[in-house]
């Protein structure tokens, strides 16, 4: 018996499947006027929006190590805004700019799917007349149940701001197919995205 879960949930215990992880994107888009951009050398803030301060702190932090590893100083935005407010954008915007952020890489979970994918069975006619032939083709033919699969899909909106023109760069939105767990998704996420960037002429390679 198969149970709806909540977008909180979905992010703590419905992910622990075995399938392959996978992302694809269902939209992109970039300001046409940037092209390779490179994080290297600059200071980013990570922002992860989510309602749940454990899991935007985990989310930011996981962001925060993708894009040093791409050689960027980063902020999280936690770090600064502990218990941030919609209502706080102009305190928020303000408060990296004074930590020194000239851009902003910022993800949110917009959706949770689930797919559920059913393999039908099969069986052989036997042989039943001698116990001979019903013994050498019954071992070869015996029947194979079918069988569910539920995967869990979860779309990501990862956006990326000027702080200093206040104008966004680049957008997406992304599926991902039985991430492990929040720091997985994120890097797989941050990963795939960084590719499509390059790809795109946004990101410089």
């Amino acid at each position: 018996m198969m149970t709806r879960r909540s977008p909180a949930a979905v992010l703590s215990a419905v992910l622990l499947l075995v399938a392959c992880t996978t992302t694809t994107f269902t939209s992109t888009w970039k300001a046409p006027e940037v092209q390779g951009v490179s994080p290297a050398g600059k200071t980013i803030a990570a922002v992860f929006i989510s309602r749940d301060e454990a899991r935007r702190r985990a989310g930011e932090d996981a962001l925060a190590a993708d894009l040093r590893a791409r050689g960027a100083t980063v902020i999280t935005s936690y770090s600064l805004l502990p218990n941030a407010h919609p209502q706080d954008s102009e305190a928020a915007r303000e408060a990296l700019k004074q930590a020194g952020a000239t851009a902003a890489v910022m993800m949110r979970v917009v959706g949770h799917d689930k797919e559920i994918s059913y393999t039908p069975g099969y069986v052989a006619p036997m042989p039943y007349r001698g116990f001979g032939p019903y013994w050498g083709y019954g071992w070869g033919a015996v029947y194979d149940p079918g069988y569910l699969r539920t995967d869990t899909i979860i779309s990501i909106e990862t956006l990326v701001y000027s702080l200093k023109y206040d104008k966004l760069l680049w957008a997406s939105t992304s599926r991902t197919t039985n991430p492990s767990n929040l720091d997985a998704l994120v890097k797989e996420v941050a990963d795939a995205t960084a590719k499509q960037m390059v790809k795109q002429g946004f990101l410089a390679p």
